[in-house]
């Protein structure tokens, strides 16, 4: 049975998206958004706060769904909720803390320089046109933290 996974993908105001290098299995080593597995009776939004919080020590608003992505990997099988997110905190005060060994703001044109896991190069690259843009995303429009559908960026 595939569990449910959530990321927070924060970019600072110079457009440096927060990542962090995992400490434990699956894909220990590499270099993601702050995220992990959504606990029982948690809604996508509150799990997306609490992960980027642990991962990271910052609080974060979950905006709009910026990707979907299946992965099945070393024995793990996650459907991944990647929200775009905005930091209530300075960005600068983010610590490498729960299951990261480091924490990285990483400029698109250094992506390169990390160990990404498979799939996650387009889903970064697209986020941050998307950010960059202020373009589009899937949105809770009810506020329920549940139903997410497609609108114009928010400012």
């Amino acid at each position: 049975m595939p569990a449910i996974g959530v990321s927070g993908i924060v970019f600072n105001s110079s457009g440096k998206v927060l990542l962090i290098q995992r400490s434990k299995p699956p894909a220990d080593g590499q270099w993601h958004p702050p995220g992990g597995k959504l606990e029982p009776g948690e809604s996508l939004i509150e799990g997306c706060r609490r992960e980027v919080f642990e991962e990271t020590g910052l609080t974060v608003t979950p905006r709009s769904i910026a990707a979907v992505v299946e992965r099945r990997m070393e024995g793990f099988h996650y459907v991944i909720i990647d929200f775009f997110a905005d930091c209530m905190d300075d960005p600068e005060q983010a610590r490498a803390g729960d299951d990261a060994a480091a924490l990285a703001w990483v400029a698109p044109d250094e992506y390169g320089d990390y160990s990404l896991p498979v799939g996650l190069l387009p889903v970064l690259k697209t986020a941050y046109a998307l950010w960059a843009g202020n373009a589009a995303g899937l949105f809770d429009t009810e506020g329920n933290g549940s139903d997410f559908v497609a609108l114009e960026f928010q400012t």
